[in-house]
């Protein structure tokens, strides 16, 4: 039996954007602890408060908000935005001036 292959506007990616202060210790250490937790569950730094995660679609999704929800800082701010590979398959990024492609996330078939 062969299995449908999810299309771009199934496939979600998670970004985690945050701003979180890091003047104290206690305060550093509660950063460290949040990013670890988003690394510890599959997510990839983008920038370094911007984490990302593809997922096979919304419902997926609905854990791993509850589980940030769950950690999140005593203070700071923590966005999540949810979009489409079709969406994210639009992004420009440039180093420095020059642009850079977005790698495309080749889709796995298990067996």
């Amino acid at each position: 039996m062969e299995l449908p292959l999810l299309n771009r506007y199934e496939l979600m990616w998670i970004f985690v954007f945050f701003d979180l202060p890091v003047v104290e210790k206690k305060e550093r250490k509660d950063a460290a602890k949040f990013r670890n937790l988003l690394l510890d569950n599959g997510f990839d730094m983008v920038q370094y408060s911007i984490y990302t995660r593809l997922f096979s679609g919304k419902d997926a999704c609905q854990k791993y908000y509850r589980l940030i929800q769950n950690n999140l800082p005593k203070e700071g701010k923590v966005d999540i935005l949810t979009v489409t590979d079709a969406q994210y398959a639009n992004i420009i990024s440039f180093n420095g001036r020059t642009k850079q492609e977005k790698k495309s996330q080749e889709q796995l078939l298990l067996f």
